[in-house]
């Protein structure tokens, strides 16, 4: 895969939000979701890969994302960002329903080849990422791990991270590929695009 940024990512533009699959754009193309623990950083890790400051909705109080939504990168690709799971303040009801959203979504969305699992660094494999992760393992889905906010620890420490994740995935039967990210100086940059192009196989 090629290792440098691909500016097809800098045009992405916000297609649509859908409250579930049923209301999504027709199921066609490729599509890559990102999913991860609220607050984990997967809107900042959207933002960054497109360089859109406010493409996807990022806040300080987790759970904002409530619904599917679609950024159309070129002629037959998108990116999905989804509802960000896992934040105990979300009502149940609304936080069982974001589960079936999402399950139906992972499981039967034909346009979908992959899975950009964003988790931060510091907090990695909660019991929600391993539910995702099974999820996709069902589905037969390609699952990329991202472990944002690499800048909050040291260059050893987050390398340490990074081979104590792959390990833990590995022992667990989960095929993966793993990479550190940090929205802050858009180091791993280069590492998401090549995965993005690899899934995706944007026009440039």
């Amino acid at each position: 895969m090629s290792m440098k940024p691909n500016p097809v990512y800098y045009r992405t533009e916000f297609l649509k939000s859908a409250p579930n699959p049923w209301d999504a754009p027709p199921d066609e193309g490729r599509e890559v979701a990102f999913a991860g623990r609220s607050n984990a950083g997967k809107s900042s890790v959207i933002n960054t890969i497109t360089q859109r400051k406010n493409l996807a909705r990022t806040s300080k109080t987790p759970g904002r994302t409530q619904l599917l939504n679609f950024f159309q990168v070129d002629e037959t690709s998108r990116l999905v960002d989804l509802p960000g799971y896992g934040y105990a303040k979300v009502p149940m009801d609304m936080r069982k329903a974001w589960g079936k959203s999402m399950e139906s979504y992972l499981l039967h969305r034909q346009a979908l080849q992959g899975v950009f699992l964003i988790m931060d660094v510091r907090h990695p494999l909660t019991e929600f990422d391993w539910q995702m992760a099974e999820w996709c393992g069902s589905a037969g889905l390609d699952l990329h791990v991202v472990l944002t906010k690499a800048d909050k620890l040291s260059r050893g420490a987050a390398a340490n991270t990074l081979l104590q994740v792959r390990r833990s995935l590995k022992n667990e039967g989960v095929e993966a590929s793993a990479q550190l990210f940090s929205s802050m100086d858009r180091n791993g940059l280069e590492e998401a695009h090549a995965m993005l192009d690899h899934w995706l196989r944007p026009l440039t």
